[in-house]
């Protein structure tokens, strides 16, 4: 049986809505992302962080939620810290609305290639999550989720097929991003209440 993981990456995020502290923003961020991975079916779900933010992991994850310290918010520095695991996704923290869909499409790919991207829509750099087979392909090059683009990683592939590129989903980057999301989809409760004065 193939043992897959999901991992959200906590990590910095450079812009919050004019009016909402920047803290309580990114707490909010993680904590509904966390909260869709505890929806997930046929995965182990987990988040990492570095150990400068091991408060933001406490207090938004389950009780039976690993947590992985790692050295720099990098997908790799993830990848490296799993054990155990046959297949592994890194999503972004700030995609509050993501679908649990969208996650199931980026693993999907590593039953026939090494490597799966998605891209943060909106058509400037950024991905939203890179999966692969574990361990990792050595061509599979560092990754920065705010500034990777997916041809950079198809072309230090050996071929152009060993990279699977699926649908791209909103980070919440900026105030286009923001205007962006839709009252109608279910799930990012803890964002929705900071942006109405909720929380």
């Amino acid at each position: 049986m193939v043992r897959r993981v999901v991992v959200a990456l906590l990590g910095p995020v450079a812009w919050a809505p004019p009016g909402v502290d920047p803290k309580r923003w990114r707490g909010a961020l993680a904590e509904d992302t966390v909260d869709l991975l505890a929806t997930l079916t046929e995965v182990d779900t987990a988040v990492a962080v570095t150990p400068a933010d091991r408060w933001l992991a406490d207090a938004v994850t389950w009780p039976d939620m690993a947590v992985y310290e790692v050295p720099e918010p990098t997908p790799s520095a993830v990848f490296a810290a799993l054990t155990g695991y046959d297949q592994a996704a890194v999503v972004a923290a700030d995609a509050p609305d993501l679908p649990g869909l969208t996650i199931g499409k980026l693993l999907r790919p590593l039953t026939s290639r090494p490597v799966a991207v998605a891209p943060a829509e909106g058509g400037g750099p950024g991905l939203l999550g890179v999966a692969a087979r574990l361990p990792v392909p050595g061509w599979l090059p560092e990754l920065d989720l705010d500034r990777a683009v997916p041809a950079a990683v198809r072309a230090a592939a050996p071929r152009p097929g060993d990279l699977a590129v699926t649908p791209a989903w909103r980070r919440l980057r900026g105030p286009a991003d923001l205007a962006t999301l839709d009252p109608a989809v279910e799930g990012w409760e803890t964002t929705r209440a900071l942006l109405s004065g909720g929380a």
